[in-house]
């Protein structure tokens, strides 16, 4: 049997890097698009690949160029489609907003035009999520509720969502979207709030901070870890028919309860260094967004193997070593 090619837009990011683990464990030949200038500077724009480099096919791309995606598809052929690529920081979407709908909502229509011409048996996954629901009416939220976005990026994504139900109801093409609630991991980008609590503590503990600002510390998420959310993208893209899936814990746990867990694990106090800022303060985070899974773990057999402390107990280990690290350099 031929290898399976997987093409993965934001291979880059968090969860690219641990989908293109996955989908290498699995022995595909897994094919990403970057930017030229991730190209020029691997070292600085390709860390959480790295470590796969030498087992990655990458080819310089941009989201805002459909000639980029018909190339690169038409090229490569592939089997599965994963497009993870966004502008995907809530708070920067307000201040971005019009690069932000066009570069989303543009990609993905693009991407969809080239499988649809190029590659028609390749399945592809589209990744939604929780800022979709937005003002949801009812909580937990599953796929048949309404959404009612409350950001740009959340508009965005609806507009996503169903530019893909439309390519699938139109052409027949398989095409799946994955509606993802919060997912963190070691590798998430330092702007997201998991990671400033991290990096926070990590640099609290090393004796360089002494403080750490942050919003509203009553705010609540459904935290899972992209490790497993990865997994449930891929479970997607095996079943013989494609559908939309809502993928979370079914829990919530405020940022403070976050905060107890990380600096506890660092060996400090939360309350003696954690300050609550209002300007840091987001109008949509009085919202309570939580998942119901149950289809996903019904259909898919997915259920996430980490539970709300080993997430954070992994993080805060990983900031820990890189701040020793950084201090023995």
């Amino acid at each position: 049997m031929p290898r399976r090619i997987a093409f993965i837009t934001g291979i880059t990011g968090q969860d690219g890097s641990y989908l293109a683990e996955l989908l290498l464990a699995k022995d595909y030949e897994v094919h990403g698009m970057v930017r030229r200038t991730a190209l020029e500077a691997p070292e600085q724009r390709l860390g959480r690949i790295r470590h796969l480099l030498d087992r990655l096919t990458l080819h310089p791309g941009s989201l805002d160029s459909s000639v980029s995606l018909f190339k690169i598809v038409n090229r490569i052929h592939p089997d599965e489609c994963y497009h993870l690529a966004a502008s995907s920081f809530v708070s920067y979407s307000f201040e971005e907003e019009f690069t932000t709908l066009q570069t989303n909502i543009g990609s993905t229509h693009y991407l969809l035009s080239a499988i649809h011409d190029c590659a028609p048996n390749c399945r592809v996954y589209f990744a939604g999520t929780s800022e979709m629901f937005g003002a949801a009416r009812e909580t937990p939220q599953h796929e048949q509720t309404a959404f009612i976005p409350r950001s740009i990026y959340g508009i965005s994504k609806v507009a996503g969502f169903d530019l893909v139900r439309n390519y699938r109801a139109r052409y027949g093409l398989h095409a799946s979207s994955g509606i993802l609630y919060n997912h963190e991991s070691p590798r998430r980008a330092p702007e997201f709030v998991s990671q400033k609590i991290v990096a926070g503590a990590a640099r609290i503990r090393a004796g360089r901070a002494s403080e750490l600002r942050l919003g509203n510390l009553e705010a609540r998420r459904d935290w899972g870890h992209a490790a497993d959310y990865v997994r449930a993208m891929w479970l997607m893209l095996q079943r013989d028919e494609p559908a939309d899936f809502v993928i979370a814990t079914g829990t919530t746990h405020s940022v403070r309860e976050f905060c107890e867990r990380v600096f506890a694990r660092a060996g400090l106090n939360w309350q003696d260094h954690v300050v609550s800022d209002d300007r840091f303060f987001r109008e949509s985070e009085h919202l309570e967004l939580r998942g119901d899974s149950s289809h996903a773990r019904r259909v898919l057999g997915w259920t996430p193997t980490y539970d709300f402390d080993a997430l954070a107990n992994e993080m805060t280990d990983a900031a820990l070593a890189a701040n020793r690290e950084d201090s023995a350099s």
